[in-house]
């Protein structure tokens, strides 16, 4: 009887503790970009990216700045940094992706942030790898937010990413100048002239 009891014990206590590392409450360091961030975890600084979540890039390499990274970004950061209580919650199996980042579903103030970002249109469903406990969730939303033509799912671009038309019209108005009053201009149309005038008196 009494090693029946140690055993429920030690399976309560197992339980118990393997619940414990599923979620844990973290402090925000810093923001990255939109679906991804920086936190103290274990009196460490560890980057997290959000899972099964994908955000238009904003700092990458080659591809730039893509409509709605920025957007993302700004919301990111915003909800982290306005946070009263920021909780990640694990899935089962490898945490950790190939660049050694912690993959997590973010809480901010008991609201999903993947959810939020999806409902908004600046993030798609992506990176499933496994069969993750919020994918329905956000593949319902995500089709609302395409339904609506939210964000990234709008083919338009945002009104701060687009080249304002005065831009445009200064840049052609610069390039006529520069032919009209190249000497490499003038001597042509001199030399055009002046063949024309020869031509009608021949």
């Amino acid at each position: 009887m009494q090693k029946l009891v140690v055993s429920i014990f030690v399976f309560f206590l197992f339980i118990s503790n393997t619940y414990a590392l599923e979620k844990e409450e973290v402090i925000f360091d810093s923001c990255v970009d939109g679906d991804t961030a920086k936190f103290i975890i274990d009196d460490e600084v560890k980057s997290v990216r959000f899972l099964a979540i994908d955000t238009p890039e904003t700092v990458h390499p080659t591809k730039g700045e893509q409509p709605y990274g920025k957007e993302a970004s700004d919301f990111t950061c915003n909800s982290l940094k306005k946070a009263k209580k920021i909780v990640l919650e694990y899935e089962e199996g490898n945490k950790i992706d190939k660049y050694d980042r912690i993959l997590a579903w973010v809480w901010v103030d008991d609201v999903l942030l993947q959810d939020e970002l999806i409902k908004l249109g600046y993030a798609e469903v992506a990176y499933l790898y496994d069969d993750y406990k919020y994918t329905s969730l956000l593949e319902d939303h995500q089709a609302i937010a395409e339904a609506n033509l939210a964000g990234i799912w709008s083919n338009e671009v945002p009104e701060e990413e687009q080249i304002p038309i005065w831009t445009i019209i200064l840049a052609i108005g610069i390039f006529i100048i520069l032919i009209v009053i190249s000497p490499k201009y003038r001597r042509k149309i001199k030399n055009k002239i002046k063949r024309k005038i020869k031509s009608s008196l021949s």
